[in-house]
Order: structure tokens, then sequence, then C-alpha cells
């Protein structure tokens, strides 16, 4: 989509200085942009006060990459780094690794062991990069064993996690980052916001005069072409698609949604579904979850209640 408490754990974040070419006019909005988690992400703040445009600017990106340097699998002093390096050691974790872990948890439960943060460990596979690269079912196998929420031992504040298991809030993080962000924002101006993270996103309410946010849904072809315009007055849109990220192999498209049971890509799934719900990681988490649901996703949202719009 494209639209014009600290703890003793927590990882210290610069404040990061704004360059004036990230930082812009764009209608009635400032517009801020920035490169994190792997992600394009904007703030539009509707505002003629450039000295708050600024300020709103170096607190979202202090808090993205404040999340993303907690929480990212890549760093061996991110929280979650230490724990798949615990070595089937327990390890406490503080109040904003607890509450995700729930949530984590949460989701495993909800979709019957659908929604697995263990299957990440299958990106060591699986590279999702256009290519015809599938693996075979002895590699996809040798991973299996690694996988499974229900192997780890969460007790919070403590977890377990068997030697060799790793969890990843690959699905999660982004979604979490964009509600955090907006809550910072909110902490120093009540103004009309939108904080966009990849095409995930959340507003803090209508615009002025009660105007709603215009927000495109992509095309899932790469044409540059908008398949869809909602407008949105307040809460949360979230999109999981596979528009960028598959493979293809004698004419055969694989998704990136993967099935933790078997280590293969969810087989039926629509192109694209978008979620709107009161918060950002709620949106994201239905939105993977229809995704898991193959040809049975339109139902899933359905019997959930949820506002969602399915591209196949």
């Amino acid at each position: 989509m494209t639209v014009a408490t600290t703890s003793k754990m927590e990882l210290a974040v610069a404040t990061p200085v704004v360059p004036a070419s990230r930082l812009g006019r764009s209608g009635p909005d400032f517009l801020f942009t920035f490169h994190a988690m792997a992600t394009p992400c904007e703030v539009r703040l509707e505002t003629e006060d450039a000295a708050l445009a600024e300020a709103v600017a170096r607190v979202a990106e202090a808090e993205a990459r404040r999340i993303e340097q907690k929480f990212t699998r890549y760093r061996s002093d991110s929280v979650v780094g230490r724990i798949n390096a615990a070595g089937g050691k327990e390890m406490a974790v503080d109040a904003e690794t607890s509450h995700l872990l729930d949530f984590a948890a949460q989701c495993f439960r909800v979709s019957d062991g659908l929604f697995d943060i263990t299957s990440g460990v299958l990106r060591r596979l699986w590279r999702f990069d256009g290519s015809d690269r599938v693996p075979s079912d002895a590699q996809i196998k040798s991973l299996r064993s690694l996988i499974g929420w229900q192997k780890v031992s969460w007790q919070p504040p403590a977890i377990v996690l068997p030697a060799g298991m790793e969890i990843d809030f690959g699905g999660l993080a982004k979604e979490y980052a964009v509600d955090k962000t907006l809550g910072a924002i909110r902490e120093i101006t009540p103004l009309p916001v939108l904080v966009n993270f990849g095409g995930d996103l959340c507003v803090s309410g209508p615009r002025k005069y009660g105007t709603r946010w215009k927000v495109a849904i992509e095309s899932v072809d790469k044409n540059g072409q908008v398949a869809g315009m909602l407008e949105l007055a307040d809460g949360a849109l979230a999109t999981s698609g596979d528009a960028r990220r598959f493979l293809l192999k004698d004419g055969v498209r694989y998704g990136h949604i993967l099935n933790p049971r078997t280590g293969w890509p969810v087989e039926h799934t629509p192109r694209s579904v978008t979620v709107a719900a009161p918060t950002c990681i709620e949106a994201g988490m239905f939105a993977t979850l229809a995704m898991l649901q193959g040809k049975r996703a339109e139902a899933f949202l359905k019997r959930e209640g949820v506002r969602a719009w399915c591209i196949r």
C-alpha cells in the first residue's frame, strides 16, 4: 500500500538527525521517509508547523529503529538473538518482549499451530526472490524437528527454547512497530498523522474537518497500477500477499506463506489479503491467518467478522 516504557534489556538508539531531503511537503501534509526493517517507511503529519514535523520525524524514526534493533534476528545482541543463542538455557525477558511472546502464543493457539514463530528456520531453505530455487523434500525434512512452539517452555517472564531452535518475530514486529511509533507520536501532538511501514499502516484519527485518509491497495502485478482505494478514518490496515516474495518453477508459483507443519508454502492462497482492525498488529495477524487458510481464506475472515479485501 502507498499513501502520498524503557526496559533494562532495551538497546540504546541514538536520536536520528532528520536530513532535509527526507522531510518535505506533500499537499497539506509534512511527509517524512526513511528505511527500516528492510522496508520503506513514511510518516504523514497534517500541520503547517515545520518544527513540529521535524520533532515527529525524529521520534518516529527513533522508535522504529529501537524496535528493529531490539527484536531483529540478525543481531547477536538483540533480545531475539540472545534467546536464540541461549542453547536450551532459561532466559528471563522484559515486559515488552513478554507481551510479544504472549501474543505469538495466542496466535499459535487460535491458528491451531499454523502461526508459529519458531518456523523462521525455514528461511535457510526458502529464499523468495523470484527465482526457481525450490528446496527438496529431504532438505525441508531436515529442519522439521526445529519447528514447533509447543516444544518451547514459556512461563512469563522465563523462556526455554530447545537447543537449535529459534524464534523469529518477522510476522509481528513491523506491525507492532507501526502501533508503537504512532503511540510515540501521539505523546507529542494530537494532530492527524499516518504511519506507514511497507504498506502496513495506522492513523491517529480523521484528517482536519473530518475527512478520511485515502489509501491505495496495490495491484498484485508489478505494473504500478492500483487495485482499489480505501478511505480510513481511524485504526489500521495490513496486507499480506505474494506480489514481491515468491518463487516460480515449472509454471508453479510458490508464495512466501509457509505451513510450519509441512515446511512447504500454503497452497491456493489469495494473491493478497488486506485487513482493517483497531491496531496494526491485529490487522497483520488476521491477514496472515487468512493466508494460512489457503482456499478457505475468505470463509475464515467472514467467520471471524473481519473487514477485509481479498485479491485472487
